[in-house]
């Protein structure tokens, strides 16, 4: 499956990235690229694009990466909403030593068949139930003195 993919060219602390045709598989830095589609400067945010070119390998099948995508609409060149890249940040309770690091189990609901055996009694059930009734209601003999 063919990529658009960014490929960083900039100097440390610098970065700067090529907007690059290639297969998946492949490495963004191995340069086999198919194609070279434009460059990005997130400092500066200067963009240059072949709009026309990338329009024509999506339509031929290629996917852009996430980050591709959310540029190309900032830009006009595809139409849709933009993708939230960076994931959802979680907090933890800090619960001492022992559970800092693990998180807390979640509770389960009971199933149906746990619900309905809990309400009705197996015979078994019943039987000793039963047993145990009935021996409550018959006094115990007292002997007389």
């Amino acid at each position: 499956m063919l990529m658009i993919r960014f490929q960083r060219i900039g100097r440390t602390n610098a970065p700067a990235f090529r907007i690059v045709l290639l297969e998946k598989e492949r490495a963004a830095k191995s340069g086999r690229v198919l194609e070279r589609l434009g460059t990005y400067n997130p400092k500066s945010k200067a963009l240059t694009l072949e709009g026309e070119r990338v329009k024509e390998w999506i339509g031929k099948g290629a996917q852009p990466t996430d980050s591709i995508r959310n540029l190309l609409i900032a830009k006009g060149v595809l139409s849709g909403k933009k993708v939230n890249v960076l994931p959802r940040k979680t907090v933890q309770k800090k619960e001492g030593a022992e559970g800092a690091s693990a998180p807390a189990p979640a509770a389960e609901a009971p199933t149906e068949a746990e619900t309905a055996t809990e309400a009705e009694p197996t015979p078994a059930e019943e039987a000793v139930s039963a047993a145990e009734a009935s021996a409550e209601e018959v006094p115990a003999e007292v002997p007389a003195a």
